[in-house]
């Protein structure tokens, strides 16, 4: 039996989840190319595989039809907007996924994102390599206003983060949890009225037809003057041309950003900006989470197979 895997994460830190394959006499074909899987690797190295544990890589319709026997996918995350959710579905393949694996390590990250635009983190510590210990003046975050457009596990752990800082705490979600929210002082809004009243706004919601670019032009528009927008979640649910055209206007005051629609972005514009600091899909990218993902996807998988 063989399975591909394509995190580049999978098993770095504890064979573990590797022994567990092997163990069922699993032949684990891994991805070699250094980074995200472009689809004509994926068909062929795909060929003749039972199952995939997958990352971010596209698995698309067209790469899975090289691989006729194909009976299961292990979602190495909770995102599946990179997998072809149809044709599983017409051809019988199971679909599985991690949920709750990494979402301390991304809310981790989500928040050191606020901290480091806020307090201006990166520019002070390029200053002070270059000897100049010239004082700059930040932003505070301590009893500021946050807006979390999802409010599933990430957006959870980040409002309990936030919650510490004394944070008025807003949130959008089409599944509101009513015991979280009045738990945890969260207060419900619409996404206009977040993005109209947060000092800071942070996305985690996955990447449908109905939220791509959720944050458009328009609710841009609706910021406060100097606030802040971190994506941790999906490239797409950003209008990155309109972020963009606002990052460099100065209308709001900076941007984190983990996840992009093309990784790494093509638009040079990110690259020169003062007040973005850019991320390489990497929220998720602690020994923890790996470990974590790596267990649960390989148990996922063993399970849909029958193994």
């Amino acid at each position: 039996m063989k399975v591909l895997i394509t995190p580049r994460s999978y098993g770095k830190h504890s064979d573990a989840p590797l022994r567990l394959l092997a163990d069922r006499g699993v032949e684990a074909v891994r991805n070699e190319t250094g980074g995200i899987m472009p689809e004509p690797e994926l068909k062929a190295a795909i060929s003749g595989a039972d199952g995939v544990i997958v990352g971010v890589d596209p698995l698309t319709a067209d790469v899975m039809s090289h691989a006729p026997g194909l009976k299961a996918v292990a979602k190495y995350g909770v995102g599946t907007d990179n997998i072809d959710m149809g044709y599983c579905a017409e051809h019988g393949v199971k679909v599985s996924k991690t949920p709750g694996a990494n979402s301390d390590a991304v809310a981790d990250y989500t928040f050191a994102l606020m901290l480091a635009l806020a307090r201006r983190v990166v520019a002070i510590d390029r200053g002070c390599r270059r000897r100049d210990w010239t004082k700059i003046t930040a932003s505070d975050v301590a009893g500021r206003t946050l807006g979390l457009i999802g409010l599933g596990a990430v957006g959870k752990g980040v409002a309990r983060r936030a919650g510490g800082f004394g944070m008025d705490i807003l949130a959008s979600d089409v599944y509101w949890d009513e015991d979280f929210a009045s738990g945890c002082g969260v207060k419900r809004a619409d996404v206009d009225g977040i993005m109209e009243a947060s000092d800071f706004i942070s996305l985690h919601a996955p990447l449908t037809a109905e939220t791509k670019h959720i944050v458009d032009g328009r609710r841009i528009a609706l910021m406060k003057r100097g606030a802040f927008i971190v994506n941790t979640a999906r490239g797409g649910l950003i209008d990155e041309d309109a972020l963009l055209a606002a990052l460099t206007a100065g209308r709001i005051g900076g941007a984190g950003m983990d996840v992009f629609t093309e990784e790494p972005p093509g638009d040079e514009r990110w690259y020169g900006l003062g007040n973005v600091i850019l991320g390489s899909h990497c929220a998720a990218s602690t020994v923890g989470a790996a470990e974590n993902m790596g267990m649960m996807a390989t148990r996922n998988l063993i399970a849909d197979l029958g193994i």
